[in-house]
């Protein structure tokens, strides 16, 4: 037997096959998690119809409309900016057809941001090889990776056209800088300033990819400033993170005349239906029974806190380098060389203790938000980010085996007074004798070890059970709680397994009736408002003489915006009821009992006096009101809105411009009142006399 100090040369050997063991170990793990994932998102392949919406903005981006969804309307109708530009980028690149591009953007996205996640974790966990007597043979096993692609929204929502790829995608790109930074310490180089000032740029991404993942990335940015860094790299970090999302913010202000995208405004993203966000928790943890993962996860990371804590001690009391515990706060040992607390505190900031928990934090709040908002009428989609974010620090888990079992239950007293390993080269010599701080060490190796590997048997055990549930009334009904499984929904309701193209959704009710309606009144334009008959329209026509400088033009009113757009010429106007491309309806009330995601709707007159459209019988539709029409045509002229109107209308010019950027902060926050009658005494002017006077 050898003290370590004796053989360096058959120690480093030692360590070297240990960490072999835990890459070979890791690289399964990702190799098999991340080709079950893309498997199931195959699988389950498809488009939603919300995921079309952004492709109607680049159909008019390459048409030279601009960013818009309604060529001549400055309506930003997609809320992740960054999934729009670059669904543009490859689109452009491969000139392929629109769906199929973000199939496979989303895809590949989704996909790749498993491995990424967990090579994340795993550098997290590099320093743990061999546990805490340093010694032991450690496996890094998936385990919030299983957790996250045995969610069925996962799978669905991995394709989909939405943004949900890029979301996480990000989030396991910004995961791993921030491991490598934590691990890089103070340094000084040029190499290390490059990468720091890269985080930043990640990081200030994030109201880019989603608005409110400027939580996580917020949080990260201040991480990074108030580190141990000189100001001119504070300065350097404010400019690189803030250049393109306060670029674009001052765009979006003038050419939008708005502060956030417009569904934003559609949804009331600041309003709060707790008990709605309940529901919408419920929906996603009952079905496949989530709360198990996530106790065995919150119960691993307290073993993972706890070891690390136990490994950090005894660092400290060999005199090793407390710097290779990636857990605990690896600042703690060295804060007596701070000169004042205040350095102290920002040392410990650069410590993978603070970057777990800032992510950690990040993730409740952000499923905290949802809640608060309501949660959204799609099953899990919005949770989804937050649960992956959640469980980044857990993406892997360590399990260490103790290499000599025998010494955590042998009694005898050490003979030397340092503790001593056999030979690493002679793996047949006999196991030593230890302290009894050794043997307490590899008790607790050996009791942790069995738990980690009795949670992640468990967890394994529940992904392949639950992994194909389904919600109760997934594809037949909507439900009270107005959520539904979306992907099943439209599987059910068009018997296409994977819709994936707009020409897909014509098999969708109303769909083929709709294009022959836009067909027949091309040239005449008109109103077409969806029936009660899945066969038909209603068409709200324009008038035989049309007002000086006005154009005839089809405007589609439906709720179902992107498979109604991408089936539409871009000549053809499309709106809908509760604003996400219109804002006359994004700036009305939110109901407080209209379902999730749809509580907004504004009455059809409102469009018919909008669009000029004839407002008598029988020319107008039978179950549309004359006196609502007249009503609305007044409301039309409040002041406000005229101005509303005119921000995305009137002709842009560096003016339009100026003053978009003033009134930006007005109509972020302005409303009407989806009542005529109502928003007309709310502006203070003169109601109409009645069409048909009683």
């Amino acid at each position: 037997m050898q003290s370590i100090d004796e053989s360096p040369t058959g120690f480093r050997a030692l360590t070297t096959g240990r960490t072999k063991v835990a890459a070979i170990s890791f690289v399964v793990g990702a190799a098999v998690v991340t080709t079950f994932f893309a498997i199931g998102a195959w699988q389950r392949r498809w488009i939603a119809d919300d995921g079309l919406i952004v492709l109607r903005t680049l159909r008019n981006l390459f048409a030279g409309n601009g960013p818009v969804f309604n060529a001549g309307e400055r309506v930003e109708a997609n809320t992740s900016t960054a999934w729009t530009y670059l669904l543009w980028f490859w689109a452009w690149l491969t000139d392929g057809q629109l769906e199929y591009v973000a199939l496979w953007v989303a895809l590949v996205c989704s996909v790749a941001a498993i491995p990424i996640a967990m090579y994340g974790s795993a550098r997290l966990f590099g320093t743990r090889i061999g546990g805490l007597t340093g010694d032991g043979w450690t496996l890094l096993l998936p385990f919030g990776a299983v957790i996250y692609i045995a969610i069925p929204p996962a799978r669905d929502f991995a394709t989909s056209g939405l943004e949900n790829g890029l979301c996480i995608f990000w989030a396991a790109v910004l995961w791993c800088q921030l491991v490598a930074w934590a691990r890089r310490g103070p340094r000084t180089s040029r190499r290390s300033a490059a990468a720091t000032l890269v985080l930043a740029f990640t990081a200030g991404l994030a109201p880019l990819i989603r608005p409110e993942l400027a939580i996580l990335g917020g949080l990260v940015l201040l991480l990074v400033f108030f580190a141990p860094l000189g100001w001119k790299m504070r300065l350097g970090v404010v400019v690189v993170a803030g250049t393109l999302p306060v670029g674009y913010q001052i765009f979006r202000m003038g050419y939008y005349a708005l502060l956030v995208p417009n569904p934003a405004v559609a949804k009331d993203a600041s309003g709060a239906k707790w008990d709605q966000g309940f529901a919408y928790l419920t929906n996603l943890f009952g079905p496949y029974v989530l709360v198990l993962p996530v106790v065995l996860a919150a119960v691993a990371g307290v073993l993972l806190v706890v070891g690390g804590r136990m490994r950090s001690k005894r660092a400290d009391a060999t005199g090793a380098d407390a710097t290779a515990d990636s857990v605990d706060a690896t600042a703690d040992s060295t804060t007596d060389t701070r000169s004042t607390c205040l350095a102290g505190w920002s040392r410990r900031l650069q410590s993978s203790t603070a970057v777990v928990t800032v992510v950690v934090l990040a993730g409740i709040v952000l499923i905290v938000y949802w809640m608060r908002q309501g949660g959204d009428f799609m099953h899990g989609r919005v949770l989804l980010v937050p649960v992956f974010i959640t469980l980044l620090p857990l993406m892997v888990v360590p399990v260490t085996i103790p290499a000599h079992v025998g010494a955590a239950f042998r009694r005898r007293p050490s003979t030397d007074s340092e503790s001593v390993i056999s030979d690493p080269v002679d793996d047949a010599a006999p196991a030593p004798e230890s302290s009894p701080a050794d043997r307490r060490r590899a008790r607790a190796q050996l009791v942790g070890a069995v738990a980690m590997s009795a949670m992640w048997i468990t967890v394994v055990v529940w992904a392949v059970s639950t992994h194909a549930n389904v919600l109760p009334n997934a594809g037949i009904d909507i439900g009270r709680s107005g959520i539904v499984d979306e992907r099943r929904f439209y599987v059910t309701n068009m018997g296409n397994e994977n819709p994936v193209t707009a020409e897909d959704y014509l098999d969708y009710p109303r769909m083929s009736a709709m294009v022959e309606k836009i067909d027949e009144y091309r040239e005449d334009g008109g109103v077409i408002l969806p029936s009660f008959n899945y066969d038909e329209w209603y068409v709200a026509q324009l008038p035989g003489v049309m007002p000086k400088g006005a154009e005839r033009q089809v405007t589609v009113y439906f709720l179902n915006l992107g498979m109604t757009s991408m089936n539409a010429p871009l000549d053809v106007r499309v709106i809908d009821q509760m604003g996400l491309a219109y804002p006359l309806a994004a700036h009305t009330e939110r109901l407080e009992d209209g379902r999730i995601g749809h509580d907004k709707i504004l009455p059809s007159e409102w469009v018919v006096a909008e669009a000029g459209a004839y407002p008598r019988r029988p020319v107008l539709p039978g179950y549309l009101d004359e006196d609502l029409v007249r009503q609305a045509q007044v409301a039309l002229q409040c002041p406000e809105t005229k101005d509303r109107f005119a921000s995305f209308e009137a002709p842009w010019s560096f003016d339009r411009f100026k003053h978009n950027l003033r009134q930006a902060f007005t109509f972020n926050s302005y409303r009407i009142q989806r009542e005529p009658e109502y928003e007309i005494q709310r502006c203070g002017l003169e109601m109409p006399p009645p069409v048909n006077p009683r």
